[in-house]
């Protein structure tokens, strides 16, 4: 196992008045596997992920890991959000991100109120993107099964068994995406990461291993 660093830092995102702020882990020693973009429900930030250890983890798994904070929301209260919550935002927001970021190709990590920026840059930039693990996103009500089965990039659908709403909802749209697995936390809630964060770091190295 490789030792890890946690760094902070401002990337200035086209569009947003003000810089986003985001956590970083990457391995002290050997190459980098591949990059994993951490995003964030509505009542959250990249302060999660360090600590419940997702960026430890993923460090040690060999990956770099970005935790950014949306626009809006955690240190980046003063950047603008580039489009209203529940609405889809432009697909190019997350594609700069991941250029300034130099991020691509990207595995994205995507809870809850960040399917409105995840969706879109999904469908429309799938070159740019290794994998896909929505956590029981929200506007996933918004894409057609037709639209779903023509991403081809593998996706790993979390959720907790008693995410009675988003959950089973966003479910029910995801299982369309053509190359797709299910894993199904039991016990765990809305943000079942937080609520199982051993099962949830193996569920995600795992998955990882077969990319």
């Amino acid at each position: 196992m490789s030792g890890h660093q946690v760094t902070e830092g401002n990337v200035q995102v086209r569009g947003c008045k003000a810089p986003l702020f985001y956590r970083q882990s990457e391995p002290d020693t050997g190459e980098v596997r591949m990059s994993v973009l951490l995003l964030h429900g509505i009542r959250f930030s990249s302060e999660n992920w360090l600590n419940i250890g997702t960026l430890e983890t993923l460090a040690k798994a060999g990956c770099r890991a970005v935790a950014i904070d949306l626009p809006g929301l955690g240190r980046s209260k003063s950047a603008e959000a580039p489009a209203a919550v529940g609405e889809l935002a432009p697909a190019g927001f997350l594609k700069d991100v991941c250029e300034r970021l130099s991020l691509s190709p990207v595995v994205v990590v995507s809870p809850s109120l960040s399917g409105m920026y995840s969706l879109p840059f999904l469908f429309q930039h799938q070159d740019l993107i290794r994998a896909y693990i929505p956590v029981a996103p929200i506007c996933t009500d918004k894409f057609t099964a037709e639209q779903y089965q023509s991403v081809k990039v593998p996706a790993l659908i979390v959720y907790g068994d008693q995410d009675a709403q988003l959950g089973e909802a966003s479910l029910l749209n995801l299982t369309n995406l053509s190359n797709h697995s299910v894993a199904v936390m039991k016990g765990a809630g809305h943000p079942c990461y937080l609520d199982d964060p051993d099962t949830w770091h193996k569920l995600l190295t795992d998955f990882l291993n077969t990319l």
